[in-house]
């Protein structure tokens, strides 16, 4: 089925121009920059430096392209309001949700289809062919792109099958939804939970919630984390200006859950974003590793991993270097 069935076409124009291949009726692959500059330059994302994970090979997807119950400030994605036209964004679509077999099968699909405009450059020599053809199969899924994907309700069923495939699978949440993670079926290779608030009020201002309640739902995903076995992550999307003032709010809540890594990670003025932040929100490396300094003054979190170049800086007080995947 279409998605301009179910969505608004303003929208779906909207998506296309901005490169998202659209799987299914609710689902999207779209192409990571670092996945081109691995192919023609050789540069390779955090994810690579860090973990292991090959650029190159990497499927950036969402399952809930449309979906999200959060409208938060630093996010590059559409929203209602960007636009001037509405949806729900929590709502079911009118025919249900696609099987997982659907999203994994047409997810591939879209991979292939996006690589498929680097073959002339292959034949030119721009890029070694042997990278071109282990790039047509995707080792690494990071189910982070847009929206949230905890809405999906079969979840579970989809990072299985990217499992079966031989895939490591990287979840990104907002960790609204802890029945959600908590009832997953397989459980991804490592688990992000994403934050951006440091306590109620920043929670308000920042992800401008769908319902308030939802900074209590987070606590209780955040206490989830120990429980689940799969390496976790509290990933601290950093805006300068906005929530990089209180290391020791952030502090507080990494010594209470203690997540294996604590990620610090720069907001980037892209997309939607710039609409709604300005350039001077997003920190340079120097911010960011300044940050994540005194998070581990107040933390005993010792900096084991920082890439320049994505504007990261990895934290962890239980290893000396992080975990490798591949």
């Amino acid at each position: 089925m279409k998605f301009m069935a179910f969505y608004p076409q303003q929208l779906i124009l909207k998506l296309k121009r901005q490169k998202y291949q659209l799987v299914g009726v609710h689902s999207a692959v779209k192409k990571c920059n670092w996945l081109h500059q691995s192919l023609l330059y050789n540069r390779v994302c955090y994810k690579e430096q860090f973990f292991g994970i090959k650029s190159h090979r990497c499927l950036q997807m969402s399952p809930s392209l449309f979906h999200c119950n959060f409208h938060c400030l630093h996010c590059w994605r559409i929203m209602p309001e960007d636009i001037g036209i509405e949806w729900n964004e929590l709502a079911p679509p009118r025919q249900g949700w696609d099987t997982p077999e659907k999203v994994f099968e047409e997810s591939f699909e879209a991979q292939r289809k996006i690589l498929s405009g680097y073959k002339s450059l292959v034949l030119k020599g721009m890029i070694e062919q042997s990278k071109y053809v282990e790039a047509l199969t995707p080792t690494q899924v990071a189910i982070s792109l847009t929206g949230e994907p905890t809405l999906y309700p079969y979840l579970g069923e989809l990072i299985e099958l990217y499992k079966r495939a031989r895939c490591t699978v990287f979840l990104v949440t907002n960790g609204t939804l802890p029945n959600a993670l908590s009832s997953l079926s397989s459980l991804p290779t490592q688990l992000y939970i994403s934050l951006t608030a440091y306590d109620y009020e920043s929670f308000i201002k920042l992800n401008r919630p769908v319902s308030k309640t939802l900074w209590y739902s987070i606590s209780k995903s955040l206490e989830l984390m120990n429980s689940l076995n799969c390496p976790t992550v509290l990933r601290i999307t950093s805006i300068k200006g906005l929530n990089m003032e209180k290391p020791e709010a952030f502090a507080k809540i990494i010594n209470k859950y203690e997540p294996l890594y604590t990620e610090v990670k720069a907001y980037m003025h892209i997309g939607y974003s710039i609409y709604r932040l300005k350039r001077e929100n997003m920190p340079s490396h120097d911010d960011i590793r300044l940050f994540a300094k005194q998070l581990s003054e107040n933390t005993g979190y010792k900096i084991i991993g920082e890439s320049k170049d994505s504007r990261v800086v990895l934290l962890s007080k239980k290893l000396n270097t992080p975990k490798k995947f591949n």
